[in-house]
């Protein structure tokens, strides 16, 4: 018994080190010379020697409190068969965050709908569907012009985390040699 006492109260002690080595050694120095009011973006706060968090994306913090987060380039859509010169998708855009449900906008050529309308799938990062859709033409879909389209797709309301959302033509001849899709990563937070 007097052993598991002394155990519990050694654990406790390096623990309290440990944490109070951490909160003393992680303060932020502020960097000699540098007018904080000059740093206006992660570049400009990075270059000043702040220190670099490891998060994703990296975050840099100035010495009176500031947060600046790396802007990171869009990713750019995937073309299956296709281009942007056939479907332009407005929102979301690549890599984004959305919510529950997801608001799909943008405009398709006339060859993309059959009977006013295309699929659209929600898949998880192993590529498994989570979600599914149609979108429908706001307009006289029987033309080689683009129509604007929207869809409303529902994602489960348990699913939190990256996804990859999907719109396919309209296939109905089954063929792959007309399949044609345009995807792209974006985020489901709330």
């Amino acid at each position: 018994m007097k052993a598991n006492l002394i155990l519990i109260v050694l654990v406790l002690a390096v623990v309290g080190g440990a944490l109070w080595f951490m909160t003393t050694t992680n303060q932020q120095e502020p960097v000699v010379g540098i007018d904080d009011s000059k740093i206006l973006s992660f570049a400009d706060c990075e270059a000043a020697g702040y220190p670099v968090m490891e998060s994703y994306p990296r975050q840099c913090r100035t010495a009176d409190g500031r947060t600046f987060a790396e802007e990171l380039p869009a990713p750019e859509p995937t073309y299956v068969n296709a281009s942007a010169d056939l479907i332009r998708v407005t929102t979301p855009t690549p890599g984004s965050v959305t919510g529950k449900p997801i608001t799909v906008m943008g405009e398709a050529r006339g060859g993309w709908y059959f009977e006013a309308s295309f699929p659209i799938e929600v898949r998880n990062s192993a590529g498994a569907v989570i979600a599914t859709g149609h979108a429908e033409a706001q307009s006289d879909w029987m033309t080689g012009n683009f129509v604007p389209f929207t869809a409303t797709v529902q994602i489960p309301a348990s699913y939190i985390g990256e996804a990859v959302l999907v719109l396919m033509n309209d296939n109905p001849s089954g063929m792959v040699e007309n399949a044609r899709s345009i995807s792209f990563p974006i985020t489901i937070e709330y």
